[in-house]
Formats: structure tokens, C-alpha cells, sequence
């Protein structure tokens, strides 16, 4: 279903429209709730401030994505971030999905390396061709598709290890 493109949506609609993508991409990356919603806000208000004019809907995604990319690379590189020892005794924020099986997915995904996990999440979870993430992550196809090919057996074998069977 094609979306009619409007170059001057309110940025409520732009929020309305892309409040999943830009929550679940900064969550892939950063692991961590909290900072997912700063990353969620710091994109929202850098589209607000500079205002970009874009081609089409698809050019709009594309540079949400990155911009979420690079904010959310900030917050994993901070020195804050990099100084901070976590503390094992206190208990994990909780994040259950619905089944067994998905958390299982989702604890495999977090646990590979980050170019891998941001190809998988990109085409599985955003449902991005090879040529979309090429251009959002400035790639070669055929980078991504190794990634992609990697990044699943990666993923495989963790669920093995976890009692998953193919």
C-alpha cells in the first residue's frame, strides 16, 4: 500500500507514521529502554529543527533510519556510556514479548555484533530490501548480504545453544 507523499506533514503525523521504526531501530542498538527513548526524542526533534525536504516517503524513512543510526552510535560511543560499570546485582529491566520463542529471537539478536544485528533488524523487523539498507547504511549489496547471511548463522546458532532446533 502505496502512502501518498506529503512534503510538509505536521510532525505529529511524522511521529504517528514512524514512532515504530524509530523506536525498535534505537533498541536494537543501544539495548537499553531509556536510552532508546532519549534516541526516540533527539530524532523527532532534529527532523523538527532542520526540516528536511525530502523526494518521497521512502527518502523520509530512509533518512529517519540513518539519523537514528547515528544518534543511537553516539550514545553506544559516550564516554558516559563507556564509564558506567553496570550493576549485576540489580535486577535487569524486564522486556518479555508474547512468547517463549520471541524472546528467545530477540535475546539472540542483541547478542550479535552490532553491523549484523542492524542488517537483520533492517530487513526482518522493517521489512527493507538489499537495496534500501544499501542506502541507508551506505553499503554494497553485497556487504549487506553477507552480513545478512552471517548475521543469520550467527543467529541459528545461538537458538541452538538456547535448545532451538532449526
Amino acid at each position: 500500500m502505496a502512502e501518498t507523499f506529503v512534503q510538509n506533514e505536521s510532525i505529529e503525523t511524522v511521529i504517528q507514521r514512524y514512532k515504530g521504526t524509530v523506536y525498535s531501530v534505537a533498541l536494537s542498538y543501544v539495548s537499553s529502554r531509556d536510552d532508546a527513548d532519549d534516541i526516540f526524542q533527539e530524532v523527532f526533534l532534529i527532523y523538527f529543527r532542520t526540516n528536511p525536504q525530502f523526494n518521497d516517503e521512502e527518502h523520509r524513512k530512509a533518512w529517519l533510519i540513518r539519523t537514528t543510526i547515528n544518534c543511537s552510535k553516539r550514545v553506544v560511543d559516550s564516554t558516559y556510556r563507556k564509564r558506567t560499570v553496570p550493576m549485576d546485582e540489580m535486577e535487569e529491566e524486564s522486556f518479555e514479548f508474547q512468547t517463549k520463542e520471541e524472546n528467545a529471537v530477540y535475546v539472540a539478536l542483541q547478542a550479535l555484533p552490532e553491523k549484523y544485528r542492524t542488517v537483520l533488524h533492517l530487513f526482518y523487523f522493517e521489512d527493507m530490501s538489499i537495496d534500501m539498507i544499501c542506502k541507508v547504511l551506505d553499503l554494497k549489496a553485497s556487504t549487506v548480504k553477507v552480513q545478512l547471511m552471517r548475521g543469520r548463522e550467527m543467529m541459528k546458532e545461538k537458538l541452538k545453544e538456547e535448545g532451538y532446533n532449526d
